[in-house]
């Protein structure tokens, strides 16, 4: 008989239809609070997996996420969120799901179970050895992740794994595997709640920091991040005030000018020398 995951093991609340709105909303918060504890349990693997994703990076290699279901989706919102605030290319951090771009809004059917699949997927994109692949999955068991991490290994393509639950498949494939302990779900096996939690503040982590590493970031400025909205043009146009001393009007012409954060204070600060 097969031995039961943490992910899937019994809550530790009961009766949960009988509890009030406010109990409900206590023990959720927390049982969330405990999350950030359990990653900060693993904060040295991660240091290892971010360098050596950065180290790749800076070669020009690029970082695939793979998930099915919750932790495809979270690997995809990680992997879009790199160019408007990092300012780095599209498909330079690339996001996949088990059954395609459709999967993002509607489960589909049975395709985290292809082993195939996610080989194929990266094959799409040229993958190669400069790349990092890193599977997400709260399970650790999912097929399609499994699959494509044998595969990376084999070919030489650093992989690393985002689990929950320890001795799980993905944390044996991957090379560097995270393992983040979180414990049984709030509602049993509701991998949304506290494995997803984990996941997404994991990714935050791997994305910022592998980005600081490339030079995306200075001081604590997004420097390089895309002017795509009014909201944005206002705090690019405060970044330079700030930076060359300078009032709105002035900033927001320079930032006009120049397309960017970075461009803008970096052409002053040569005019001014």
């Amino acid at each position: 008989m097969p031995v039961q995951k943490i992910t899937e093991s019994p809550s530790r609340y009961d009766h949960l239809e009988q509890m009030s709105t406010a109990e409900l909303l206590r023990n959720m918060n927390n049982e969330d609070r405990t999350v950030p504890e359990a990653i900060a349990r693993v904060i040295p693997d991660l240091e290892r997996l971010v360098d050596a994703i950065a180290e790749r990076m800076k070669r020009g290699g690029r970082l695939f996420y793979m998930g099915a279901g919750t932790s495809g989706r979270l690997g995809i919102v990680d992997a879009s969120e790199c160019p408007p605030t990092f300012g780095v290319p599209q498909g330079m951090v690339i996001g996949l799901i088990a059954g395609g771009d459709s999967a993002i809004r509607k489960a589909v059917e049975f395709a985290e179970d292809d082993r195939e699949q996610g080989w194929v997927d990266l094959q799409a994109h040229a993958i190669g050895k400069d790349d990092t692949v890193i599977g997400i999955a709260a399970s650790g068991g999912t097929a399609y992740v499994i699959g494509a991490l044998e595969r990376c290994n084999a070919e030489g393509i650093l992989t690393g794994g985002i689990t929950c639950n320890p001795e799980s498949q993905l944390s044996l494939t991957a090379r560097h595997p995270v393992v983040v302990v979180v414990g049984p779900e709030f509602v049993t096996g509701s991998t949304r709640m506290k494995s997803g939690t984990a996941q997404k503040l994991v990714l935050n982590m791997i994305s910022t920091s592998v980005m600081i590493k490339l030079g995306r970031v200075k001081g604590n400025r997004m420097v390089d991040m895309q002017l795509s909205n009014n909201k944005l043009i206002d705090r690019g146009t405060r970044m330079v005030m700030d930076a060359l001393g300078v009032d709105y009007e002035h900033a927001n012409a320079l930032l006009k000018e120049h397309g960017n954060v970075r461009n803008a204070i970096d052409a002053q600060k040569e005019q001014g020398q």
